[in-house]
C-alpha cells in the first residue's frame, strides 16, 4: 500500500447485516400487494407476475443470505477515499510470482456478486485448468453508489470520474503494470481507463465492445435513416444494426434511469418491486433469469439472482445506483478513441454482436477478438469459465 496518510488510507472492511434487517426484508416480502397477471403470455410487458411471485416466495421461505456474505467476507476487503469518495473493493493477491494485477468493474444491475466466481480461477489457475503463467491479483471495486461505495452526494460521478477513479486506485495499491476488465458500465469505465491511460495501465479487455461509428449511433437512437455514405460491410454489421436498434426501443429503464431516478422512490420501500425491476435488463437475461426460478440452472442459480438483489436491497442503493444514467454524458455504445491494446469477447446473447470489423476501426491496436458459443450480459456470472479462459488469452501477450 503506497500511500498511508490518513486521506488516503486502505481500512480493512468486514460486514454483517443485522438479524433485524434480514427479519424486516422477509416481513415485506410476505405483505407485498402483487399486481394482476400480465395481459400477454409472453414477458413483451416485463417480469411476469408468476416469476415474481415465486422469487418472493422463494426469498422469503428458503433463501440464505448469511451463505453470500460469509463468502464475500472469504475474500478480503477494503475501503478506501479517492476524490472525496468512500470506495469498497475486493482485493485478492495471487500466491504466484509474476501474477498481472487486473482491476474488474462491474455494471447495472449488477455488483461485486457477478464476479465472485471468477476471482479464483484468475488468482489460483493451478487449480482450475490453466498454468501459473496465467495468474492475475484481482481487484474489484463496487462502483460509486453502489454495494459498500459510498453514495455521492453531489453531481459529478460520472464514468470518466471513475475511471480516473480506479487509476489512482491501482496506483494506491502500488500496481506500476495492470490490465483493466469490465462489462456494462464497467465496460465504458474500462474503455474510458483505456482513453485517459493511466501510468501503469498497459491493455483492456472488453464483453461489451464500444465499437459502433458515431454516425451509425445517433440514426438508430433518434431514430433516422442511416446516412447516405454509411455502407454496412457485411451481415456481421446489418445484423448489430439491428439488434442495437432494437435494444434503443427497449431499455425504458435507462431512460427513467436517465431522466428522473428519484421517481423510483418505490424500490428502496418494496424489496420485490426491487426485483422485478432489477430482473427485467434485457430479453435474453429476463428469459435466463425466469428459467432458474422454474427449476432450470444454466448459468444463473436462484441464490445467484437474489443474492445480488439482496445486496441492492441492503445496502439502499436503487437511486444511488440508478444516477450513474443521469450522470453519463457519453454515448454508451459508440467508439471512445481507445489506443492502448484491447482484447474483445462477444458472448452471444449480448445486447449486440460486436462485428470484428467494427472492433478493429475502434480499437487499432486490437489484440484479441472472438465470439463465444454461449452466454450473455453477465458473461463472468453467467458463464465463469468462458469468461476466464477469455480473460487469460487476450492479456497473455501483455505480460
Amino acid at each position: 500500500m503506497s500511500d498511508t496518510s490518513a486521506s488516503t488510507a486502505i481500512r480493512p472492511f468486514t460486514f454483517e447485516f443485522p438479524e433485524a434487517e434480514l427479519e424486516d426484508l422477509r416481513a415485506r416480502i410476505e405483505a407485498t400487494r402483487f399486481p394482476e397477471k400480465e395481459t400477454v403470455e409472453d414477458q413483451s410487458q416485463g417480469t411476469q407476475l408468476a416469476t415474481v411471485q415465486e422469487l418472493a416466495r422463494y426469498w422469503a421461505k428458503e433463501y440464505d443470505w448469511r451463505k453470500v456474505e460469509a463468502r464475500l467476507n472469504s475474500y478480503p476487503q477494503f475501503i478506501t477515499e479517492i476524490d472525496g469518495l468512500d470506495i469498497h473493493f475486493i482485493h485478492v493477491r495471487s500466491k504466484h510470482e509474476n501474477a498481472l494485477p487486473v482491476i474488474v468493474t462491474h455494471g447495472w444491475p449488477g455488483s461485486i456478486i457477478e464476479q465472485l466466481k471468477i476471482i479464483e480461477p484468475l488468482t489460483n489457475p493451478t487449480a482450475h485448468g490453466g498454468d501459473a503463467s496465467d495468474a492475475f491479483h484481482v481487484v474489484i471495486p463496487s462502483m460509486p453508489g453502489y454495494g459498500f461505495s459510498g453514495k455521492p452526494s453531489t453531481k459529478g460521478w460520472d464514468p470518466e470520474r471513475i475511471a480516473g477513479a480506479w487509476g489512482e486506485l491501482m496506483k494506491r495499491l502500488g500496481y506500476t503494470k495492470y490490465v483493466a476488465q469490465g462489462g456494462d458500465w464497467g465496460a465504458v469505465v474500462t474503455d474510458l481507463m483505456g482513453v485517459q491511460e493511466p501510468e501503469g495501465l498497459v491493455g483492456i479487455h472488453t464483453n461489451m465492445p464500444k465499437v459502433i461509428p458515431p454516425a451509425i449511433e445517433q440514426a438508430i437512437i433518434t431514430g433516422d435513416p442511416l446516412p447516405a455514405d454509411i455502407v454496412l460491410a457485411n451481415d456481421e454489421e446489418k445484423a448489430a444494426v439491428e439488434q442495437l436498434d432494437f435494444v434503443y426501443r427497449h431499455v425504458y429503464y435507462a431512460y427513467m434511469m436517465g431522466s428522473r431516478p428519484q421517481s423510483l422512490t418505490g424500490l428502496a420501500d418494496s424489496p420485490v418491486g426491487l426485483a422485478a425491476f432489477l430482473l427485467d435488463h434485457d430479453k435474453a437475461s429476463l428469459a435466463l433469469i425466469t428459467r432458474s426460478f422454474n427449476g432450470v440452472s444454466e448459468g444463473l442459480s436462484r441464490d445467484d439472482v437474489l443474492d445480488n438483489i439482496t445486496l441492492f436491497w441492503l445496502t439502499n442503493t436503487a437511486i444511488s445506483a440508478a444516477r450513474l444514467y443521469a450522470e453519463n454524458k457519453t454515448p454508451f455504445f459508440g467508439s471512445k478513441g481507445v489506443k492502448l491494446p484491447v482484447a474483445v469477447s462477444v458472448f452471444p446473447d449480448e445486447l449486440y454482436q460486436a462485428p470484428k470489423s467494427w472492433a478493429e476501426q475502434a480499437y487499432p491496436n486490437l489484440i484479441h477478438y472472438n465470439r463465444l458459443p454461449k452466454g450473455g450480459h453477465f458473461a463472468a456470472w453467467e458463464q465463469p469459465e468462458l469468461f476466464v479462459n477469455e480473460v487469460r488469452t487476450g492479456f497473455r501477450s501483455l505480460r
